[in-house]
């Protein structure tokens, strides 16, 4: 395994890999474009390459290299796109990636992963580096309640039922399935039994978890710190449109840029919220029993 940053060492952590392991990190500078061809063409050597870099950077600035040098040739690379959503708080719109996950699930070869804490984090980087083929890993940069543990099962290709529910199925990814918890147990206390799906693996999709649920429950909810065009939800109605259509609810930014300010506060502003989460479970409840 090596490691490509695009000088972020500190802020992505690389920075102690650099340390630790000198031989094997490259420093690219702010060249995301040259790194992603760096990457590809170590992989073709046979390395297992890691390119580090804020997700607005990395996708964004070099997502033709990703595409031809590293996706259409298959190469081996893992791309490791650092504070997603909203989490970078101050920084702002111009470092806040909220279309990264559309971005790169479009891109053929490519898997895309979203963990929800640091527990699920560290499965899906060694399940990446095991996994022959460009990969995408999506992650926070703010703190994040953990809510799984060393014995809760992570695969690619593969969602986990985290609450069982009869009413409405939530499907969440990332920061936003503590988010979805927390909505399904303020609706248990209005009488809702709502099913809460855990789906880190955004791209391959767990077709089967996703169809039993519209099957079973009859109306689903999506929740992610993302662009609802092209995300999770897009890939969720996807599924479920051709499979066994169900009312439906996408819970996540809308075609907007976000801004400066707390991540919580900007949560608000937008909508990720438990209320609205627990709103749209309401909503698409009601349009299942008219």
């Amino acid at each position: 395994m090596v490691v490509l940053s695009a000088d972020l060492t500190e802020s992505t952590r690389t920075l102690e890999f650099s340390k630790r392991y000198p031989e094997r990190f490259v420093e690219a500078g702010v060249a995301e474009q040259n790194m992603a061809g760096m990457a590809a063409g170590l992989a073709m050597e046979g390395k297992i390459p890691f390119v580090s870099s804020f997700a607005v950077f990395s996708p964004g600035r070099n997502w033709d290299q990703i595409r031809v040098s590293i996706c259409y040739s298959n190469a081996n690379v893992k791309i490791a796109g650092s504070h997603t959503g909203l989490t970078t708080g101050g920084d702002g719109a111009t470092h806040q990636a909220l279309e990264d996950i559309a971005m790169t699930r479009c891109l053929p070869n490519m898997v895309v992963l979203a963990p929800c804490d640091s527990v699920e984090t560290k499965k899906a980087t060694l399940a990446a580096a095991r996994h022959s083929g460009p990969v995408y890993i999506r992650f926070a940069r703010d703190k994040t309640p953990v809510v799984t543990t060393e014995a809760t099962p992570f695969e690619i290709g593969k969602a986990s039922v985290f609450r069982e529910g009869s009413h409405a199925t939530i499907i969440a990814c990332g920061t936003m399935v503590y988010l979805a918890l927390e909505a399904a147990e303020a609706l248990a206390e209005a009488g809702f039994s709502v099913r809460v799906v855990n789906n880190p693996s955004i791209k391959p999709l767990d077709v089967d978890v996703i169809v039993a649920a519209a099957k079973e429950t009859g109306a689903i909810v999506t929740c992610e710190e993302h662009q609802v065009c092209g995300g999770l939800g897009g890939a969720v109605a996807e599924a479920v449109s051709t499979r066994f259509p169900v009312p439906m609810e996408i819970v996540g930014i809308g075609d907007i840029f976000g801004e400066s300010g707390e991540p919580q506060e900007l949560w608000r502003k937008y909508g990720l919220t438990v209320e609205r989460v627990a709103g749209a479970v309401r909503a698409v409840i009601e349009r299942k029993g008219s």
